[in-house]
């Protein structure tokens, strides 16, 4: 921990830090309630509409492993008060905007402001005493998903009964407050990098991402085999291996991917996009099913805000149930806790089998399933930064966090394509059947399985990167080459 940073003043620091994490995933659940609204209040088409979702996406991906980078570089303070720049700005953009191009750009830029979380994980390794980092990590590790369960009954209940800029507003004064509670009561952190900034590597990653994420996201409107789906793809395969030749010769890389190769970075890196996948499947499929007239038989006729309600205590036990998994890891070692995390997630998706036909059923499946996301998702930034060295603590969780982010749009593009062939004709419209939702359901148990066998194959004694005296951001304005 800084010397300069009293052990007393941890736990602030601590709240403050996960208050933003969860400010900035309340971004990505802010616009639910509004989608079915957009086309009407834009004048856009339905289809030109979901791009306001899909901004938010390819803009946190591109920008995420940026902000590691320059966090290690510059110091991780400064670069969590930077993201929260786009979050205002952004924010207000959506709060005035009258058309498609303002809101997408206004999305655009709030997903820039998801690199707080990843910054906040790297930074509590600078700030906390060591007894208190495994919970530390835990909670913020959490505050993602904390986010995102509480976003949906908030947005929904505000754009139910009070005007839909009043989400925008409310979003610009709360990345306001959380900047000036960084600004007061975060430290500054040791700038343990030197070396430049990897400009042709940022925009390599940043295209590859765009392509690849794009194409994942857009495929089932453009139709999987559509010549755009797979110039997209094809042109993030191309462009990701030319960025990878790039990074291995580039003496100052935005990625390190020789330490991204060993063994603990590269299985928990594979696990994150695993548990990614299981982790959003019942987040897309709960919904549907909760929201479904219940004259089909299986849908329970629950209204936006009551869906979210019903989700709710899920995430709430992520944070609830953070601490418990940190005892895990304190004790056994994260890999033990990233194991039961993914198993308690499959058993999660495995109850769906007698619990989904009713509202206490689906609550239930998504409280197993947000206890073993606060498992995985706080044994992993864990795992990363006990096998890498502090100057790339920054840089390794936010490419750690951009796996989940893949891991959730292929799971997004799978149970899309699940649910968009198993349908039944009701009333002149198609649905997804039940069957189509048990499939997505067993998708998700056999991707958590696979996530627990990846654990395996992770070393059972975690190595200690050395660390090192140094300045603190506060006296390092540039990098030295």
């Amino acid at each position: 921990m800084d010397e300069a940073t009293p052990a007393a003043r941890s736990g602030g620091i601590v709240t403050v830090l996960a208050v933003a994490g969860i400010v900035a995933a309340l971004m990505q659940t802010l616009v639910v309630p509004l989608i079915g609204e957009l086309p009407r209040l834009l004048d856009t088409s339905a289809s030109n509409a979901t791009w306001v979702v899909t901004a938010t996406l390819l803009a946190a991906a591109v920008a995420t492993p940026v902000s590691g980078r320059l966090g290690d570089l510059y110091g991780k303070r400064r670069m969590l008060l930077a993201c929260t720049v786009p979050l205002i700005a952004g924010s207000l953009l959506c709060a005035v905007a009258s058309s498609l191009i303002p809101m997408i750009v206004g999305r655009g830029l709030q997903g820039v402001g998801m690199g707080l979380v990843p910054l906040g994980i790297s930074a509590l390794r600078d700030l906390v005493p060591a007894e208190k980092l495994g919970s530390s990590i835990a909670l913020m590790s959490a505050s993602m998903g904390i986010g995102g369960a509480l976003g949906l009954p908030l947005s929904a209940a505000v754009a139910e009964h009070l005007s839909w800029r009043v989400l925008f507003w409310g979003a610009a004064v709360l990345s306001a407050l959380i900047s000036v509670l960084i600004w007061r009561l975060v430290p500054a952190t040791p700038v343990q990098s030197r070396g430049g900034f990897d400009v042709i590597g940022a925009l390599g990653l940043g295209t590859g991402l765009v392509c690849l994420l794009l194409g994942v996201s857009k495929g089932a409107d453009w139709g999987w085999s559509s010549a755009t789906t797979l110039g997209l793809l094809a042109a993030a395969a191309v462009v990701l291996l030319v960025w990878g030749w790039w990074e291995l010769r580039h003496s100052d890389p935005l990625v390190d991917l020789r330490v991204t190769a060993r063994r603990q970075v590269l299985l928990t890196n594979l696990a994150s996009i695993v548990v990614g996948f299981a982790m959003y499947a019942q987040s897309l499929i709960v919904p549907q099913l909760l929201q479904l007239p219940k004259a089909t038989g299986y849908g329970l006729g629950q209204s936006m805000m009551a869906a979210g309600l019903w989700m709710l205590p899920g995430g709430l036990m992520m944070m609830a149930i953070s601490p418990v998994g940190a005892k895990l890891s304190a004790a056994r070692g994260p890999k033990v806790t990233l194991g039961v995390g993914a198993l308690i997630i499959a058993a999660g998706y495995g109850s769906s089998l007698a619990l989904l036909g009713s509202t206490w059923g689906l609550m239930l499946i998504t409280f197993i399933c947000g206890t073993g996301v606060a498992f995985a998702y706080g044994a992993m930034p864990a795992l990363i930064m006990s096998a890498v060295p502090p100057s790339e603590t920054a840089a390794a969780n936010s490419f750690n966090t951009l796996m989940r982010s893949v891991g959730t749009s292929v799971s997004a593009a799978v149970v899309g394509v699940v649910l968009s062939q198993m349908t039944v004709t009701m009333g002149g419209h198609t649905l997804p059947s039940e069957n189509g939702f048990r499939t997505g359901m067993l998708i998700g148990c056999g991707v958590a399985l696979v996530a627990a066998l990846i654990t395996l194959g992770l070393p059972t004694r975690q190595p200690r990167p050395a660390t090192e005296k140094a300045p603190t951001e506060e006296t390092v304005s540039t990098p030295q080459h």
